[in-house]
């Protein structure tokens, strides 16, 4: 029969033990992470410098993630221009300014629906493919084994993934800027009986190039952040099979939130520091 000293010692248990799990677990992995990430781009600065840069290893690793990223990011894009097409063209009639339904999707498209939109697919497909494959390789200690052999894993695996991802996601945002355009364009003239030359004037007149430059920032960002946080993920990972998934789920999981965070943080310092005047 359990006593109540006995029930309090196993809740103190538990309670000690949750706080070394989770909260002690996340700061861990936030180490890790950060240290993974300043030791990668010191090995991909060092490898270029010297020569020594992966660029079969890059090349496939770009292949396959265009192609595993290319058709969602366009299946993607193409609802949502259509659906900012949607919206902005109501609020637009609904105050009068319907000849500004370009502007509004130009903006909204440029600066916002871009490179989140890539990002989230980045994470999605890209970052879950890096994931299972560092994941497998660990728990078949290939990795291990690259060490044994004076091999660095960063150097090898991580860094060529880490170019490539930046790569895909700043040509992913570019995919979804035209796409998103040319989805808002053809809804807006051919279904809402739209003026062509007052949407893309208003939208050349509201978008600037420096919306599209800061679009492009993020992109590298994200880019940068999906693979280190799913480098990461893989190649900490433990328990076999049961592991790898588990690994798969927190790299997506973490990377979108950690994008969230990062786009509003982007977004609200490029409004600070470079504040809209006028068109």
């Amino acid at each position: 029969m359990t006593t109540r000293g006995d029930g309090v010692e196993v809740i103190g248990d538990w309670a000690g033990g949750y706080v070394k799990r989770h909260p002690m677990a996340s700061l861990a992995t936030v180490g890790d992470q950060f240290v993974l990430g300043v030791r990668t781009l010191q090995h991909l600065f060092l490898d270029l410098v010297t020569g020594r840069f992966q660029w079969w290893e890059f090349v496939r690793q770009s292949a396959f993630m265009a192609g595993t990223a290319v058709l969602p990011t366009v299946l993607v894009a193409l609802p949502i221009g259509v659906t900012l097409s949607i919206q902005f063209a109501l609020l637009a009639g609904q105050v009068g300014a319907t000849s500004l339904a370009g502007a509004a999707s130009g903006l909204a498209v440029i600066r916002q629906a871009a490179s989140l939109t890539a990002a989230i697919l980045m994470a999605a497909a890209v970052g879950s493919a890096i994931t299972a494959d560092l994941g497998s390789r660990k728990m078949r200690e290939e990795t291990d084994a690259m060490e044994v052999m004076g091999v660095s894993v960063i150097r090898r695996l991580v860094v060529p993934r880490f170019a490539a991802a930046i790569m895909i996601g700043v040509a992913l945002t570019g995919v979804v800027c035209f796409v998103g355009f040319l989805a808002s364009y053809l809804f807006n003239v051919y279904f809402q009986n739209g003026a062509p030359g007052s949407f893309v004037a208003t939208f050349a007149s509201f978008t600037t190039t420096g919306d599209m430059i800061v679009a492009l920032v993020k992109a590298v960002v994200f880019g940068a952040i999906v693979a280190v946080v799913s480098c990461q993920k893989g190649l900490s990972t433990k328990g076999g099979p049961t592991g790898v998934a588990n690994s798969v789920n927190a790299a997506v999981v973490e990377s979108i939130l950690i994008l969230m965070v990062v786009n509003v943080a982007i977004s609200q310092l490029y409004i600070m520091l470079f504040p809209r005047v006028g068109l």
